[in-house]
């Protein structure tokens, strides 16, 4: 390792020291590190959404710092350290890249995922065997991940035997179709179980027109977060600007100034 890795290795083991570390980095274990690690990562992604390089620097060394925090503890229960993360991960490189490190062609980067995911397949089936189980198309999508990113890869699975339509205009009716059902069991009887399990079936369907679209529905629903934060802090903006807030403020004000900044939106685009 460099000289930065290794102190980086000696500053998170002086945390962890039970002689002198800090209280709150002894009592934390793999779990409860979890949710900080998810949370750096996605400030990752912000940084690049962002374009900022210099935060981008920082919050990587975040995430750098959190791998280091999970390596001390699995150091301490001799499970695994930094080096060996580096080795395996390494390995498992070159193991995947039989294009570059091996005589494999793959000449495209289509002919690489190609490759990829027949090599997974593979995996998956060697696996079911080892469990004495059928092998499933869908072995292997991690539970763990966002709702909607779970669901694009069981979508992006099952396309690839097929099960999957051609085109986008049964997806619009499929939307459709969903927007009425949920729609008739609101009016029918606001059971909270069967709306969800509606609401679930229209959101599922939105992300299969995403994914036919080639739009990445979590990139677009952040897009439309930062929208809306944009949009209502012109609200808060323009009534600050009056001496009142938006408690003070009736809806259709709220509404007023809203369409005015989505006017501007619009605008902008058309201009670009």
């Amino acid at each position: 390792m460099s000289q930065a890795l290794d102190r980086l290795v000696a500053v998170m083991a002086r945390l962890r020291d039970r002689n002198g570390g800090c209280a709150w980095d002894i009592e934390q274990d793999f779990r409860s590190i979890a949710p900080h690690t998810l949370e750096e990562t996605y400030e990752v992604v912000e940084a690049i959404e962002n374009d900022d390089m210099k935060g981008l620097k920082e919050e990587l060394g975040d995430l750098l710092f959190q791998i280091a925090f999970h390596a001390q503890m699995g150091r301490e229960k001799n499970l695994f350290d930094l080096d060996s993360i580096a080795v395996a991960v390494t390995d498992k490189m070159v193991e995947r890249h039989p294009h570059v490190f091996a005589d494999r062609n793959a000449e495209t980067a289509k002919d690489v995922i190609t490759n990829w995911e027949a090599d997974k397949a593979a995996k998956r089936r060697t696996q079911a065997e080892a469990e004495n189980r059928r092998p499933s198309v869908l072995d292997g999508v991690n539970t763990a991940l966002p709702a909607p990113s779970r669901a694009l890869k069981l979508q992006q699975r099952a396309a690839r035997v097929g099960f999957d339509w051609g085109a986008t205009p049964p997806i619009f009716a499929k939307i459709r179709e969903e927007l009425g059902e949920l729609e008739r069991e609101l009016t029918a009887s606001p059971d909270k179980g069967a709306v969800e399990d509606e609401l679930g079936d229209l959101l599922f369907a939105v992300i299969n027109l995403a994914r036919h679209l080639a739009v990445d529905p979590e990139a677009a629903l952040r897009r439309t977060n930062r929208k809306f934060e944009r949009r209502f802090h012109a609200i808060e903006s323009a009534l600050a600007a009056q001496g009142r807030t938006p408690e003070e403020a009736s809806l259709e004000e709220m509404d007023a100034i809203w369409n005015a900044e989505r006017k501007k939106d619009k605008g902008a685009k058309h201009n670009a």
